[in-house]
């Protein structure tokens, strides 16, 4: 069980229905999902055939999240889409709104203790799977990208009646919070980011690996290749028993019909990560922000393919949290010795009290227990 804040059921409340969201109650047992697990060079090229699989081998339904789920029913490029969130909210009038996003190898589940953490502050917090994740629907005739990704979430949020919202990303969802926040400044009370990948450009480090090439990359992975992934580039080496819950939703990605068309999905994601990079625009950022950064995580997309001698400087998070703080307006950085890609996860309150100080410098906060 992945640790969680203390009580936090005690102070977590639904808030009222603003849609036709089906919900679908949620156990107490958080998971996440697909890791960036990689090989070295791409296997044979697999061609890809149309999707005929149902929700259920798609979306997880058997699969549990810590907080009850909802879906927002909508059309894009053409398909039929659902995206899954948790919307949880303080017994009282909440101080106002964050939005956590989630990582590539994750979903919203994972936000378990943080949610805890901000609601017993006094926050609503909304946690969304963004299409292609988690319990979302994940198209294989879709074309992925940040842009696409950020308007999903912002309209989300008008559903839901919240004007704007603090923003967190971490991992891949940092590359996305820093998309929403220069589309929708007016809406960003603030930008978090923690351990975001996307603090360099990849694509400009390593050759091209065409989709296909991810795709056979992905079909050829397994459960333990995964964690021992995550084991040497989050966790520095070390793994315990309680990190297993992060490999729940790739355990049933592996086990599910629909394998194929997901490796597919995964591929496209990489791609996304790998073609789209933010980097370069942090200059334009208009919110305050705050970077915290785990000192030990050596996380980067892509390393696998690039050079043995660029393979050896990718990752180097103490100084891409320290270019990335000059290089973005208004920014904090929070350094978090001994913690890796996951400091909100490996060490909860660290990470919340670095991200509750910040978030409550625009007010006082109420007394949390979890912090």
């Amino acid at each position: 069980m992945i640790a969680c804040a203390s009580h936090a059921d005690r102070h977590i409340s639904t808030p009222p229905e603003r849609s036709s969201s089906d919900v679908t109650p949620g156990d107490v047992a958080p998971n996440v999902s697909a890791p960036d697990a990689r090989v070295s060079s791409p296997r044979a090229l697999w061609a890809p055939q149309p999707s005929t699989r149902g929700d259920a081998d798609t979306e997880f339904v058997e699969v549990t999240y810590p907080f009850p789920v909802r879906y927002r029913s909508f059309h894009a490029q053409g398909l039929p889409l659902r995206m899954a969130y948790m919307d949880v909210a303080p017994p009282t009038a909440a101080l106002a709104t964050v939005v956590l996003l989630h990582g590539k190898n994750f979903s919203g589940a994972y936000w378990e203790a943080t949610a805890g953490a901000l609601v017993g502050a006094g926050f609503r917090v909304v946690m969304p799977d963004q299409v292609g994740f988690g319990k979302s629907s994940k198209p294989t005739a879709y074309q992925y990208s940040f842009q696409a990704l950020a308007t999903h979430t912002r309209e989300l949020l008008d559903e839901l009646g919240v004007e704007s919202a603090h923003v967190v990303g971490h991992s891949m969802g940092g590359m996305l919070a820093v998309r929403y926040a220069l589309m929708f400044p007016k809406q960003s009370r603030s930008l978090v980011l923690v351990n975001p990948i996307g603090l360099e450009d990849y694509g400009q480090q390593l050759p091209y690996p065409s989709i296909d090439a991810w795709t056979a990359d992905e079909r050829g992975k397994d459960l333990d290749a995964v964690r021992e992934y995550m084991k040497q580039n989050y966790f520095a080496g070390e793994w315990k028993p309680e990190y297993e819950p992060l490999l729940a939703i790739q355990r049933a990605s592996l086990a599910s019909p629909a394998w194929p068309e997901l490796a597919l999905v995964s591929a496209k994601l990489y791609d996304m990560i790998l073609t789209q990079p933010v980097v370069g625009e942090f200059h334009r950022l208009q919110v305050p922000t705050l970077l915290i950064i785990g000192q030990r995580d050596r996380t980067a997309v892509g390393k696998a393919w690039a050079a043995p001698d660029v393979r050896e400087t990718l990752g180097d998070y103490p100084r891409l949290g320290r270019e990335a703080a000059r290089a973005i307006p208004k920014a904090k950085l929070v350094e978090l010795p001994k913690l890796g890609h996951l400091p909100q996860f490996e060490a909860p309150s660290v990470a919340h009290a670095a991200l509750l100080d910040f978030l409550c410098q625009a007010g006082p906060c109420r007394q949390a227990e979890s912090r």
